[in-house]
């Protein structure tokens, strides 16, 4: 399957692409959108809008896979995050992919082992993982780590939803967490 992953930013949107063969990874595509800072708010959003529906028609990925918005302590900056993403969500929503969406917390411990993990230990995965020769840009490296991460984590959500989950799953809201139910 083809991966489209999006880390969206309203001056800097990375996106990345990578195509997983079961446990293979194989690097398609990367790079970097970036948004002139002094255009108005619209302009900026239909810059991403334009530029990821283009990334659509160039590398024809099956599924895409977006980094959630953590809340700032900025107000402002969370919601100028907040309409970049929704212009990248329509991107991919206007092109018909399905949209999975990831954590930062679940794309760094899915690529690197630990949801704390530093920007350069995320591009120093991923360019291991993808055999790349050099570790890509900051942006683009979270973008190919969200998909990475949807490539890590689609069959086992797959095979569950096949199989059904285990029962003592079923209720709303029960955990595992350190060997017994929450």
């Amino acid at each position: 399957m083809r991966i489209l992953g999006v880390d969206p930013g309203l001056r800097r949107t990375g996106f990345g692409v990578i195509e997983s063969d079961g446990p293979r990874l194989r690097y398609v595509a990367s790079g970097t959108i970036v948004v002139p800072a002094d255009d108005d708010l619209s302009a900026r959003l239909k810059i991403i809008l334009d530029n990821l529906r283009q990334v659509v028609r160039d590398t024809a990925p099956d599924f895409a896979a977006v980094e959630k918005v953590f809340v700032n302590t900025n107000p402002a900056s969370t919601l100028l995050l907040g309409q970049a993403r929704g212009a990248a969500l329509c991107a991919l929503a206007d092109t018909g992919l399905l949209v999975h969406e990831y954590t930062a917390l679940q794309i760094k411990k899915s690529v690197v082992g630990t949801g704390r993990a530093a920007k350069t230990q995320v591009q120093s995965m991923v360019q291991h993982l993808l055999s790349l020769d050099g570790a890509p840009a900051a942006d683009a490296a979270d973008a190919l780590a969200c998909a990475i991460c949807h490539a890590h984590i689609s069959p086992m959500a797959d095979r569950l939803r096949e199989h059904g989950s285990h029962p003592a799953f079923a209720r709303r809201g029960t955990r595992l967490r350190a060997g017994r139910l929450v």
